[in-house]
């Protein structure tokens, strides 16, 4: 049995921004709960965001550029989230390493947690090819991350090991 980091809200847990969960219907997403063994995260409740809170995207690039210092957080209110975003990527990290994690499964789209995109910073529903603050970081030390519509392949990856 694997450890594996798994955002919360595609556990059922209700913390997504606007309070509600991400219902997933998946197979491997099943097979993935009932054989490894979940840690279970919300970075962004983790770094002290509240439920519900202002929906928030990157703007000026995607979560390498955030851990970079070379684009911002920001909600849809214009307040600055981004030592937010950071301090739950961080959390997220040290969740990962005391518990020798080496996969995480992360809810795709998402500011914090998207793993292959995200929303564009315009709060317009468009939608670009990018990676969150959580994922940039976790892949920067090494951790793989897939989404919940990937995580497939980390099924085939934990079978064949």
């Amino acid at each position: 049995m694997t450890q594996i980091l798994v955002s919360s809200c595609l556990l059922g847990c209700a913390v997504r921004y606007n309070g509600t969960d991400v219902e997933v219907y998946n197979s491997d997403f099943d097979w993935l709960v009932e054989t490894q063994e979940i840690v279970p995260l919300c970075p962004e409740v983790a770094a002290g965001l509240p439920i519900p809170r202002a929906p928030a995207e990157i703007s000026g690039g995607n979560g390498a550029d955030i851990l970079a210092g070379a684009a911002r957080v920001i909600g849809s209110e214009k307040k600055d989230l981004t030592d937010q975003f950071l301090l739950g990527a961080k959390l997220a990290l040290k969740l990962c390493r005391r518990h020798n994690i080496r996969y995480a499964v992360l809810t795709e789209n998402s500011p914090s947690c998207g793993s292959g995109y995200i929303y564009d910073g315009s709060f317009s529903g468009k939608k670009i090819v990018g990676v969150g603050v959580v994922s940039a970081l976790l892949e920067k030390s090494g951790i793989q991350v897939f989404s919940q519509h990937t995580v497939g392949i980390l099924r085939e990856l934990i079978g064949s090991s």
